[in-house]
């Protein structure tokens, strides 16, 4: 990666309620500005807390104000335990597993990021547990969704071809994705790489219990899709900012609007040349962020 992977954290392992592990990293040490408080990231379907490392960096090492930022990885997700009923890999509890990991870590309120489904993870507490919310950034995520974008993250799931070393990878993150994320340079897909995938058993493969893949195949797209609307409402009064790849299949631009228009005072911000789902340390998205969170 473009910076070193194993440090600038501490690790924490929290246990469920029913017994799971769950693996969290504390950037920061714990610590924090007076009066400001932490930043949680929750990640996507079948991403881990890698993908904030070089974000977490960032705001933890800020010069002017450091932030404590605390990356989770979801049960079944990174080095999080997989569980053995896969029907417990659903938004309810993933989003008590959230409130539980807060209760450990002793963080009462927070400015949470939330990418693709670690953004539905926050509808569910916003509806459920708001006043923990102390300010939301969801990361091309909505209340709607697009049955294009559902289709190709079914489909780039379902191929699931592995890789035999850290350049086919590369490959195969371009095959699938080079088309929305025209702003990535080479070293950019060998961070994403890194990211998605592990080590086990001498082989390279993604990050994640294989069961949460098989739940997105089985996806009906020919079935109305459910929406969140009822649940956004509840970020009314919380401080929003949505930022939207380019390219987003998922999100449409119609979607961020309605979503301005029912939340009067959100922030909004478009990730040139990227697609499903923005890489947030990029260009000045990073800027933008501080920016949002700077008076929360």
């Amino acid at each position: 990666m473009n910076s070193d992977d194993e440090s600038g954290f501490v690790v924490r392992t929290i246990s469920t309620p029913d017994g799971l592990r769950l693996y969290a990293r504390d950037y920061g040490g714990g610590s924090s500005v007076s009066g400001l408080p932490p930043i949680i990231c929750l990640p996507g379907l079948t991403r881990n807390s890698r993908d904030f490392h070089q974000l977490a960096l960032l705001l933890s090492r800020d010069p002017i104000t450091p932030r404590r930022v605390v990356t989770l990885d979801a049960r079944g997700r990174g080095l999080s335990a997989w569980d053995d009923d896969k029907s417990h890999y659903n938004l309810a509890l993933e989003a008590q597993d959230v409130l539980v990991m807060c209760a450990a870590l002793d963080v009462s309120e927070a400015a949470f990021i939330g990418t693709s489904r670690g953004g539905l993870v926050l509808h569910i507490l916003a509806a459920s547990q708001p006043d923990i919310l102390k300010a939301v950034i969801l990361n091309d995520i909505g209340p709607a969704l697009e049955k294009e974008g559902l289709g190709d993250i079914r489909d780039y799931l379902n191929r699931d071809r592995k890789p035999a070393d850290w350049s086919e990878a590369v490959d195969i993150l371009r095959e699938n994705h080079a088309q929305a994320f025209t702003a990535l340079v080479e070293e950019d897909w060998g961070d994403m790489a890194q990211a998605i995938y592990t080590v086990k058993d001498g082989r390279i493969t993604a990050d994640y219990d294989p069961a949460i893949a098989t739940q997105m195949q089985a996806l009906d797209l020919e079935a109305p899709l459910p929406d969140l609307w009822p649940q956004f409402e509840a970020f009314r009064d919380i401080p929003l900012m949505v930022i939207r790849g380019e390219n987003s299949k998922l999100l449409t631009t119609a979607t961020v609007e309605e979503m301005a228009r029912r939340h009067s005072g959100a922030t909004t911000k478009t990730a040139l040349g990227q697609g499903h789902a923005p890489i947030l340390h990029l260009e000045d998205i990073p800027a933008a962020i501080k920016n949002f969170l700077s008076t929360t």
